[in-house]
């Protein structure tokens, strides 16, 4: 199966996600999240860099969980806010 290739969307939403989860880490260390959701250093430091732009759905879902985070709010936040209305319905 070859997989389409990321649109500047994705990639956005993807360096939001790593922003997001950096900013919610804090003070922690990436080792201290990597051991309690169980997803390597490596692949959280590429994430948080925005370099892994669409991650497995049990990958954010873990680390939302380690970070306390809502993954329905995590969800929300990432998406991009909706393009203004180019005219209104009457």
């Amino acid at each position: 199966m070859v997989r389409p290739p990321l649109t500047p969307e994705d990639r956005e939403r993807g360096a939001r996600l790593g922003a997001l989860l950096r900013e919610a880490r804090g003070t922690r260390g990436m080792a201290e999240v990597a051991v309690a959701s169980g997803v390597s250093v490596d692949a959280l430091r590429k994430i948080e860099a925005g370099r892994v732009p669409t991650p497995a759905l049990f990958t954010v879902a873990a680390l939302a969980t380690a970070l306390g985070l809502s993954l329905d709010a995590l969800v929300s936040d990432v998406q991009p806010p909706p393009a203004p209305a180019d005219r209104q319905v009457s």
